[in-house]
C-alpha cells in the first residue's frame, strides 16, 4: 500500500524520467524503469536505449546525478540491486540503491549493442537497431549516448546540469574516464568537438568521475609495446609507435563475449566499429603496416582518454595490479599526464582487483567504495572530504585469492610507494627465439583459463630463455619493476621480449608480474621496459626469479620470429621496507649503476658491497634512491 501511495504522487508531481512512471521500492528508493522495448529512449541518432533511473525516496529534483556505466559485456542490471540479499564485494556501496539513498538520481542503462539496447536479438527492432551495434566505447557513439540521456534528464528537471558524476567498471571505466576528459564537450561524427548542451540549450558538464577497472589507452591495454615508463611523462602517440604485441587470449575472450552477448557490426559494414577486421589484421602478426597503424589510431583517438586534449573533471581512478586486461599502469598514465594531481584533481586506488585472475577482496572494496562516496559528496554536493589530489591508496596481492594483501598504504604521492630498489642480473649473452620457453608454464598461467593469481606450478624454464634469480631476505615488492638489457636483433623481422617474474619455493613457482616489449627490425642497443607492477610480499628464503624469453603464449600473440641476442640483463625491483642507508658505498660495480637517469646508488648498512651483475644468485642488496623532486 505504501509503495502504491508514494509511487502515485511521484508520477503525478511530474517526476517521470523519460516519461517512465516511478514506484517506491521496498528498499526505500523510487525506480523508474524502461518497462518494454516500446518505452526505450531513442538516442541522438535514433538507436533505442534501455534505461532506468533510480531516485531518492522523496524530492522533486533537480538532483545531483550519477550515471553508472556497465562493463563488457553487460547491461543496465549490472549495478541494480533488486533484493535485500548479499551484495557482491565490488558492489559494496557502489550500486543504484546505495547512491539513491545518498540523495542522487542514478542512471543505469544498457549501452548500445548490449542488453535490450539492440544487443539481445529480440530487441533488434527496425529501423532503430539496423545499425545499433557497439563501437567499443567510442566518444562519437556510446559516450554521446550518455551525454544525450543526461541532457534529456536536465530538460525534464530531474538532473542538475552542474552536479553530474559518471562512474563505471571495465568498459564503463574506460567510458567514464573519457567523459571526464570531454567534460563539457561532445564529439561529432567527423571528430570535431562541440559544446555539450541539452536539447533545450542548457550547458552541461561532468563535475566528477570515478572510473574503475578501466583503461586510459585502449590500444596500449590490448596491444602493448612496452614503451610506457612510470618515471616519465607519457609521450604523445606512444601506444602506436611501434604497434605492440597483442594480448592474444584476452582479445579473443573479449571478442567472443561481444559476439555471444552483444551486437557486433558485420565485417566491413562500419569502419568505426569493424572489430572482425581489426582482430583479423592484428592476429595475422607482423609486419604491421598502415592498416594496422590505423586500427591503433582509431582506438587511441576515439576510444581512449589519451586522445582527448585538455584537463578533465576531478578524477578518482581505480585499477588493479593483478588485472591482466587493464593494469595499474592505465591509471598511472593519467596520473602522470596530470602531473600527479598538480594540474587537475586526480587520486588513485590501486589494488589486487579487476578482471580474470584478480583477488577482489571484500575489505579492500569497502575502503575504496567509501572513498568514492566521499569523493562524489565533495564534488556533487559541496561537502568536505574525500582523498586529496595526488594521493594514492594501495593494497597488495593477497594469497589465497580473495584475502587482503599488504596495505592499505595511504600515500601523498605514488612516488612514496617504494623506498628502495634491488638490482640483480647477469652479463652473460643469451639467444632468445620465438620458439623458446616452456609451453606448459605459459598455458598454466594464461589468465583466461587460470583465474587464481596464487596458483603454483613446477618451477621450470624452457630452452632459449634467460633467467636470473635472487634469494629474498623478506621484502615487499612495490610498484612497477624495471627490466634493462642490451638487445640486438640482427634480422629484418619484428620481435618481442616477454618477461615473467616468479616467487619460487620448494620447487614450485607463482607468477607475480609480467611484461612485454616490441623489438624493432635491426634494433641494437639498450632496452628499458617495465612489468605491469604489483605489491607483493616475498617471504624470507623464497627465490625471486626473472625470466626473459621470446614468447609468452597464449597470453601474448607469438611473432613469426626474430632471433634476439640479449646481454647485460638487469632486474631493478622496487621495494617497500624500513632500512637505514649508509653514507658511502664500496666496491660498487659499474654495471649495477645502469638505472633510470638521475638516480643514485647506496647500500643499506646491513650489506657491505653491491653484488656484481655477473653473479647468478646475488646475496646482497643494492639500493637506488630516487632524487627529489623527480617522480619515479
Amino acid at each position: 500500500m505504501a509503495a502504491a501511495l508514494l509511487g502515485g504522487p511521484a508520477t503525478a508531481s511530474g517526476i517521470a524520467p523519460f516519461g517512465h512512471p516511478c514506484t517506491l521500492q521496498d528498499n526505500n528508493v523510487r525506480l523508474c524503469p524502461t518497462s518494454s522495448n516500446a518505452r526505450r529512449v531513442h538516442s541522438f541518432d535514433g538507436v533505442p536505449l534501455d534505461v532506468d533511473v533510480t531516485l531518492p525516496p522523496t524530492g522533486h529534483g533537480p538532483f545531483p546525478t550519477v550515471a553508472m556505466l556497465h562493463g563488457f559485456p553487460g547491461d543496465k542490471t549490472s549495478f541494480e540491486l533488486t533484493t535485500h540479499g548479499p551484495v557482491p564485494p565490488a558492489l559494496f556501496h557502489y550500486n543504484n540503491v546505495y547512491y539513491a539513498r545518498q540523495g542522487y538520481a542514478v542512471v543505469t542503462y544498457s549501452a548500445r549493442g548490449f542488453g535490450n539496447s539492440c544487443g539481445a536479438k529480440a530487441s533488434r527492432t527496425s529501423p532503430g537497431c539496423d545499425r545499433g551495434w557497439f563501437h567499443l566505447a567510442d566518444q562519437r557513439f556510446e559516450l554521446h549516448d550518455a551525454q544525450f540521456l543526461l541532457g534529456k534528464l536536465v530538460d525534464q528537471g530531474v538532473t542538475d546540469p552542474r552536479r553530474i558524476g559518471v562512474t563505471g567498471v571495465s568498459y564503463g571505466g574506460g567510458s567514464s574516464l573519457q567523459l571526464a576528459f570531454l567534460r563539457n564537450r561532445i564529439r561529432k561524427r567527423e571528430g570535431r568537438y562541440a559544446r555539450w548542451r541539452s536539447a533545450h540549450g542548457t550547458r552541461l558538464s561532468v563535475a566528477a568521475a570515478y572510473p574503475r577497472w578501466g583503461w586510459s589507452d585502449l590500444a596500449y591495454s590490448l596491444v602493448p609495446n612496452g614503451r610506457f615508463l612510470d618515471f616519465q611523462t607519457p609521450a604523445a602517440g606512444q601506444s602506436g609507435n611501434p604497434v605492440g604485441v597483442a594480448k592474444g587470449s584476452i582479445v579473443n575472450a573479449l571478442y567472443l563475449g561481444g559476439v555471444l552477448v552483444g551486437y557486433v557490426a558485420p565485417k566491413g559494414a562500419d569502419p568505426t566499429a569493424d572489430l572482425a577486421t581489426w582482430k583479423e589484421r592484428l592476429f595475422a602478426g607482423e609486419p604491421y603496416g598502415k592498416p594496422e597503424r590505423s586500427i591503433v589510431d582509431q582506438l587511441t583517438r576515439f576510444k581512449s582518454a589519451t586522445g582527448i586534449p585538455g584537463n578533465p573533471a576531478p578524477l578518482l581512478i581505480m585499477d588493479g595490479w593483478t588485472d591482466p586486461a587493464f593494469s595499474a599502469s592505465e591509471a598511472l598514465r593519467t596520473y602522470h599526464r596530470l602531473d600527479a594531481g598538480r594540474t587537475s584533481y586526480v587520486a588513485l586506488q590501486l589494488g589486487d582487483l579487476g578482471h580474470f585472475r584478480a583477488g577482489n577482496a571484500q575489505a579492500m572494496y569497502e575502503t575504496f567504495a567509501n572513498q568514492g562516496t566521499a569523493f562524489f559528496a565533495r564534488y556533487l554536493k559541496g561537502k568536505r572530504g574525500g582523498p586529496r589530489s595526488g594521493s594514492v591508496t594501495v593494497y597488495g596481492q593477497g594469497c589465497p585469492k580473495g584475502t587482503v594483501g599488504p596495505g592499505p598504504f595511504r600515500l601523498g604521492r605514488y612516488s612514496q610507494l617504494a623506498n628502495g630498489v634491488t638490482v640483480f642480473g647477469t652479463r652473460s649473452l643469451h639467444t632468445l627465439t620465438a620458439g623458446g620457453g616452456d609451453d606448459a608454464t605459459g598455458s598454466f598461467f594464461d589468465p583466461v583459463s587460470n583465474g587464481d593469481p596464487c596458483s603454483r606450478t613446477d618451477a621450470t624454464s624452457g630452452p632459449h630463455t634467460e633467467v636470473v634469480k635472487y634469494t629474498s631476505p623478506g621484502f615487499t615488492l612495490a610498484g612497477l619493476t624495471t627490466v634493462r638489457a642490451h638487445v640486438n636483433n640482427p634480422t629484418g623481422a619484428y620481435g618481442q621480449l616477454d618477461a615473467r617474474l616468479f616467487d619460487v619455493s620448494h620447487g614450485r613457482e607463482r607468477l607475480i608480474d609480467y611484461g612485454t616489449y616490441r623489438v624493432l627490425p635491426r634494433q641494437d642497443g639498450e632496452v628499458v621496459f617495465q612489468l605491469a607492477g604489483n605489491v607483493y610480499r616475498f617471504l624470507r628464503g623464497h627465490v625471486v626469479k626473472l625470466e626473459l624469453l621470446g614468447r609468452n603464449e597464449p597470453w601474448f600473440l607469438r611473432d613469426s620470429g626474430a632471433t634476439l641476442r640479449v646481454r647485460d640483463l638487469a632486474y631493478v625491483g622496487r621495494w617497500r621496507q624500513r632500512t637505514t642507508p649508509c653514507s658511502s658505498i664500496a666496491n660498487v660495480p659499474a654495471a649495477c649503476q645502469r638505472v633510470p637517469s638521475g638516480w643514485r646508488l647506496r647500500m643499506p648498512c646491513r650489506a657491505s658491497h653491491a653484488t656484481s651483475l655477473s653473479e647468478r644468485r646475488p646475496r646482497k642488496w643494492a639500493t637506488l634512491v630516487r632524487p627529489s623532486p623527480q617522480v619515479a
